[in-house]
């Protein structure tokens, strides 16, 4: 990762971080940013977490300019400019569902009821869409306006109270060595063997057993759980 692209995401993060200050009201919205998770010899880094009666949002920011082509499925999407120009990038849909699956392990003493993390995906700046997108891909405000679209109330107030709280306590402290460690963890993990599923081909992810006679055992799961079943453990 570049300084420029460091540079952009921050104003990106910051610029989603006002919208939601002026549109989810912190009386029923609880507000986190620059959320890094410690995982199973790793990190998680959320851009943004939003917690209420409604849900959990976890939500992914893209500060791009450009036409955006991409399918829900396809590993990576491309970013065009009026010259021509062509770049792709990692499908943040497939990204931030890894982040959902963190929180959901992070939650998972907790008890909460299966599907109320919910993904949201952000585009700012001049970013257009161009293909027929789900509704969680969103641009500009519609990120907000679609955490406000859920109006059923999904979690108790000591449900929402025990998510913030794990929450606060487990992030590690917002900071540069914060980040420049999330990082390094993502330019080492790049670097390693990548598994696909040998059920639905997507990739395969590392987690950590929490409970039961598995406790602290590593294996193998389909990115798509619970889609897709696949779970192998670790020898």
């Amino acid at each position: 990762m570049t300084l420029k692209t460091s540079i952009k995401g921050f104003w990106g993060e910051k610029l989603v971080q006002v919208g939601a200050a002026l549109t989810l009201p912190s009386s029923k919205y609880r507000r986190y940013h620059n959320v890094t998770l410690p995982t199973a010899g790793d990190t998680t880094q959320i851009d943004h977490v939003f917690v209420s009666a409604f849900g959990v949002f976890v939500v992914e920011t893209k500060n791009m300019s450009g036409w955006i082509f991409g399918r829900e499925r396809d590993p990576e999407w491309t970013q065009v400019f009026r010259s021509g120009s062509k770049y792709t990038f990692q499908n943040p849909l497939r990204q931030n569902h890894r982040h959902v699956l963190a929180l959901e392990e992070a939650l998972r003493g907790i008890g909460i009821p299966r599907g109320v993390v919910r993904s949201v995906v952000v585009f700012v700046g001049s970013a257009e869409l161009k293909r027929d997108m789900p509704e969680n891909v969103t641009v500009g405000m519609g990120g907000s306006r679609y955490i406000r679209s859920f109006k059923d109330h999904v979690l108790s107030e000591a449900k929402v109270a025990a998510i913030c709280e794990l929450i606060e306590s487990q992030r590690l402290k917002p900071s540069w060595k914060t980040h420049r460690q999330h990082i390094r963890n993502v330019k080492r993990g790049s670097a390693s063997v990548v598994r696909s599923c040998p059920h639905c081909g997507q990739q395969l992810v590392l987690r950590t057993s929490q409970k039961g006679k598995w406790a602290g055992k590593r294996f193998w799961v389909c990115e798509t759980y619970p889609t897709c079943r696949m779970i192998e453990r670790c020898e």
